[in-house]
């Protein structure tokens, strides 16, 4: 990055928060919902935590020593990113095996070891389950090369015959979200040119065929295969993605995972011919039984980028998943009314279909915030960074970053973190010869792709990849930066990032804002108001103010300042009066 951030303005510490234990909650923290509606999840990308044996790559064993890191954090559960046999092509969500471990990552007895003591420390287990493709070293897949087309191995996939006098154009001209065609030629068993076989992701990952009874039933074996070794959910890879129109209609645009604008209800347009089908619900209807034979509130929540959020909502109604994910949150401009719609327009979806909100801001799929909103304030999802590029200002996208977390934090339902966030990680400019991302090939070079937020993370600055791993390796470079941003050089540390993270999630918890109901706008009795870039909330017993604009706010007088994501100002004129500055949001009681 261009400059170093330190490790961020100051912020109540620990030392400075109220005891906790008398903040009246609106609600009982103990009380028996559902423990999902208002979990805070923390994303464990396998690669790019810990990695146990020194190879350079993370594991399971690696992520089982560092699970007291997210006590310590105090997150409610964790969400393992795929870990399962693959070739690693993109880098595991290409999966060979889904009942097994890759041996990158260690054995079936490492990972029944990681869900036991996540347990032990009162950590629930989410695993990432890949449903719409599979790798071509699957099994299956390998059975249907072998075999003639019209047969059972090949009814698994979607293999069509060719287009043209002898079948040597592509059946429809979809494209691939990674760039490049979404259909590939097979040589047949006698070696002549034969079907072709649909991937809408790399040539390496086929598309499964939901029509297929086998396919249903062999996917509702792997969940019961997890569930009996004790997972508590799953996060569903490309929800919206599994069946595909009748007939695969002709579809010639760029293909990108959105299957309707992101910018709000009204702009919905039509989803291409495999996003977002009717089809899906009835999978999730039959996932849903089979998760509702088990004891433990187990859970589904749907990566399904979709619009409007009224589609979305669809994917939680009572009798398919407990959560998706609110991408339009994540891409929404960093502006208060922007913000303030998204969370209304989420809420009345949602709240239709009585299921709880999800709030993200990273994830292994986007630049980290603590970049993109350095970069801009408008929202979207930047396409990476290469050294070349322009680089943000580190430290107002930390600030920015910070401001923008604490809001989140502060919204009712659940909230996902993205492991490292909470250190204040940016995004990494990758050199070009070290990506690993398929979308960078298949391209031509011309998309980054998304290597910069996979970037190991640090521990100890002055150990070998600090403190990644027992020696310097690592499969993705880590940048020097990384070593002034590590956990030892935050933990304990005021005003520190991770420090502003664990009184965040300490706060949420006993104030208990992810179950509140009551969020309700107001304008700090006239003194700031959306329209001055300043949202304000009142949510169980706290009041958040997030200043967005470019004017300090003066806060409310004798309100208390339970947590700050930045310095606060004084007034010359007034010492008694405190001055929340631009990008800086302050959680509040008494206001």
């Amino acid at each position: 990055m261009s400059s170093t951030p330190s490790p961020g303005p100051s912020t109540t510490t620990d030392a400075d928060v109220p005891d906790l234990l008398a903040v009246p909650a609106t609600s009982d923290p103990d009380a028996r919902s559902p423990w999902w509606r208002s979990a805070v999840i923390y994303q464990v990308y396998p690669r790019s935590f810990a990695d146990g044996d020194g190879d350079g790559i993370g594991d399971l064993p690696g992520i089982t020593a560092r699970l007291p890191h997210l006590v310590e954090l105090g997150v409610d559960a964790l969400w393992l990113s795929p870990f399962y046999t693959s070739p690693q092509h993109d880098a595991g969500y290409d999966v060979a095996d889904y009942r097994d471990v890759d041996p990158r990552f260690g054995t079936l007895a490492d990972a029944d070891a990681l869900v036991a003591r996540a347990h032990e420390l009162g950590l629930r287990v989410v695993v990432d389950l890949v449903p719409n493709h599979t790798s071509w070293d699957h099994a299956w897949f390998r059975a249907a090369l072998a075999s003639a087309p019209g047969s059972r191995e090949r009814g698994r996939y979607l293999f069509r015959d060719g287009r043209g006098e002898h079948g040597e154009l592509p059946p429809t001209s979809w494209r691939s979200v990674f760039g490049g065609p979404a259909w590939t030629r097979v040589t047949e068993p006698d070696g002549t040119p034969g079907q072709w076989y649909l991937h809408l992701f790399d040539v390496s990952q086929p598309d499964l065929d939901w029509s297929s009874s086998e396919v249903v039933e062999e996917f509702h074996d792997v969940l019961r295969f997890w569930l009996d070794r004790g997972v508590d959910g799953f996060r569903v890879d490309v929800a919206h993605g599994l069946v595909k129109a009748d007939g695969l209609p002709e579809w010639d645009a760029a293909l990108e995972m959105i299957s309707g604008s992101l910018a709000g209800e009204g702009e919905a347009r039509t989803p291409p011919p495999m996003w977002d089908q009717e089809g899906v619900h009835e999978i999730y209807r039959g996932w849903r039984k089979v998760l509702d034979d088990y004891d433990g509130d187990r859970m589904l929540v749907a990566e399904a980028w979709v619009q409007p959020l009224s589609r979305l909502a669809r994917y939680v109604r009572a009798d398919e998943m407990q959560q998706a994910f609110n991408f339009a949150y994540l891409v929404s401009p960093l502006r208060a009314q922007d913000l303030r719609d998204a969370v209304d327009a989420t809420r009345a979806a949602l709240d239709a279909v009585g299921a709880p909100a999800t709030w993200v801001l990273s994830n292994h799929d986007v630049v980290r915030h603590a970049t993109r909103l350095g970069l801009s304030t408008d929202g979207g999802n930047p396409d990476g960074l290469s050294t070349s590029d322009p680089q943000p200002d580190a430290a107002t996208g930390l600030r920015r970053a910070r401001a923008a977390t604490l809001l989140m934090l502060a919204l009712p339902g659940g909230a996902y973190l993205y492991q490292g966030e909470e250190l204040g990680l940016p995004d990494v400019a990758v050199p070009d010869d070290a990506r690993q991302d398929p979308t960078w090939e298949r391209s031509e070079h011309a998309v980054n792709g998304r290597d910069g937020c996979r970037v190991p993370i640090p521990w100890e600055k002055d150990a070998p990849s600090f403190g990644f791993g027992p020696t310097d390796a690592s499969w993705l470079p880590q940048p020097a930066v990384y070593g002034e941003l590590a956990l030892d050089q935050q933990r304990d540390v005021p005003g520190s990032t991770y420090e502003m993270y664990r009184a965040a999630l300490r706060l949420r918890r006993e104030l208990a804002l992810g179950t509140a109901d009551d969020l309700a706008w107001t304008d700090l009795d006239g003194a700031a108001r959306v329209e001055d870039g300043v949202l304000a909330a009142r949510t169980g017993a706290a009041v958040v103010v997030a200043n967005l604009g470019e004017q300090d706010v003066v806060l409310p007088t004798g309100a208390e300042v339970l947590l700050v994501s930045g310095d606060l100002g004084a007034d010359a004129t007034d010492p008694g009066r405190r001055l929340l500055p631009p990008m800086t949001t302050a959680w509040l009681r008494g206001a």
